[in-house]
């Protein structure tokens, strides 16, 4: 999700350095449908939702809604870079259908943490933060003996400033 967005390239080039390691089954994205079609040319996913114009079947690719491409049973992980409130729906279809979920959006886990949390624990989905510091808080937690209650994030960027 967000895969002509800043995140979604980043995740796109370690694909194209690890091509026997990964399959990009689909693709979404919002509007830049000139790099999604370079994006369909070289990675050649079997679906794809945009929020742009696009010919039906470009590339051989079927257009899907994107909470059923994230839940597909060929998909093991999701990159959700998505912006906004926008990636709410489809991480939590990825996390209900047990996905591994790599979360680059702090606006869904600043909204709706605690109810992420809940759907990937009954559905043994995981949650891999990416975005720079939900991960660091991650990372540095990871192998902890005691979960903490409460963490407190004292200053962000973004659209919370």
């Amino acid at each position: 999700m967000g895969s002509t967005g800043s995140v979604g390239t980043q995740a796109l080039n370690i694909v194209r350095a690890f091509p026997d390691r990964f399959e990009v089954v689909g693709l979404c994205n919002g509007s830049n449908t000139s790099l999604l079609k370079r994006q369909i040319d070289e990675f050649n996913p079997r679906y794809i939702n945009t929020l742009g114009e696009i010919e039906s079947g470009y590339g051989g690719s079927l257009t899907l809604p994107v909470e059923e491409i994230v839940a597909l049973p060929e998909v093991d992980s999701v990159v959700a870079a998505t912006v906004g409130c926008a990636g709410m729906s489809p991480a939590f279809a990825a996390l209900e259908a047990g996905k591994t979920l790599a979360l680059a959006n702090k606006e869904v886990i600043v909204m709706s943490g605690d109810l992420l949390i809940q759907a990937a624990r009954r559905n043994n989905g995981v949650i891999i933060p990416v975005d720079s510091e939900p991960s660091a808080i991650w990372q540095c937690l990871e192998g902890e003996v005691s979960d903490p209650t409460r963490l407190i994030i004292t200053a962000s960027g973004g659209a919370f400033r």
